[in-house]
């Protein structure tokens, strides 16, 4: 069984004590595909053997016990987070920060489906106090409806290339491009941003690269070097040898494109 709430409906002093919960934490803005943002202010809900669940996409779900007991349990599972991004796509929707579980707190994921209306479908609990819901809804038939890519701003999609380029040329590590990418998701509100965190590590300044920039420079200052110095070894006759893999231009990244952009789907109406 399900059903829509309206965010009225959450505040309203009357209903049952469920809906007036308040959550621990602020929600995280609206962020990830816009055509999904219309599900913001809307609340599903689902009835499975003595619980109804309420999901409000982009603000929290709960937990509500269908009991007589005077203590009938009523709890926040998770309040909305942060996207999980796995290659390129939205995988799913995390709200943590619910509950207190056992010393923890209580955790969901939300996992978008292609369906012929918007609502839960299933839930359940794989590990103790970590939820997983099933939501459907036709705003994700689309094959690249949960592209990342097309939903960056021009300047963030910019960084991304050249990210994937300097991968490509080995100017930086697996490592520091994962770093470079969540720097990236963070900017556009997709991942919660952990800069905070980081700058009051800082002690002093780095000598390594600290940023994709300054990393493109060096690599061109040490190209001309290596230009320089093949130029004297070949005036004086000395024979060397020269990477193949400088001969890859910017190939790799042309073709990588094509997989990170991609049409969003979105069908004007379509709810």
């Amino acid at each position: 069984m399900d059903g829509v709430l309206t965010p009225s409906q959450l505040n309203n002093p009357f209903l049952a004590q469920g809906s007036r919960l308040q959550p621990k934490v602020t929600p995280s803005p609206v962020s990830g595909p816009a055509h999904l943002h219309r599900l913001a202010g809307k609340c599903f809900s689902f009835i499975e053997s003595m619980y109804k669940y309420e999901f409000c996409p982009f603000h929290n779900i709960t937990q509500h016990e269908q009991s007589f007991r005077w203590n009938a349990y009523s709890g926040v599972l998770g309040i909305w987070q942060e996207w999980e991004v796995v290659n390129n796509t939205f995988t799913g929707m995390w709200m943590r920060e619910g509950d207190t579980c056992g010393g923890r707190n209580r955790q969901t994921k939300v996992i978008l489906t292609c369906g012929g209306s918007s609502k839960l479908a299933q839930v359940s609990e794989p590990s103790t106090c970590v939820y997983s819901l099933t939501f459907e809804t036709p705003l994700v038939c689309h094959p690249h409806s949960l592209l990342v890519y097309p939903t960056l701003s021009e300047k963030l999609q910019t960084e991304w290339d050249e990210a994937e380029q300097a991968r490509y040329e080995g100017l930086i590590t697996e490592q520091g491009y994962n770093n470079l990418l969540r720097d990236i998701f963070e900017d556009a509100g997709i991942l919660k941003s952990q800069k905070v965190k980081v700058k009051a590590d800082v002690i002093g300044p780095s000598k390594t690269h600290d940023s994709l920039q300054k990393c493109t420079e060096d690599f061109n200052k040490q190209s001309k070097e290596i230009e320089r110095l093949r130029g004297l070894l070949t005036q004086h006759n000395i024979p060397f040898e020269s990477n193949a893999h400088e001969v890859k231009g910017r190939v790799g990244v042309a073709v990588q494109d094509q997989h990170l952009r991609g049409d969003n789907g979105l069908i004007p109406g379509l709810m």
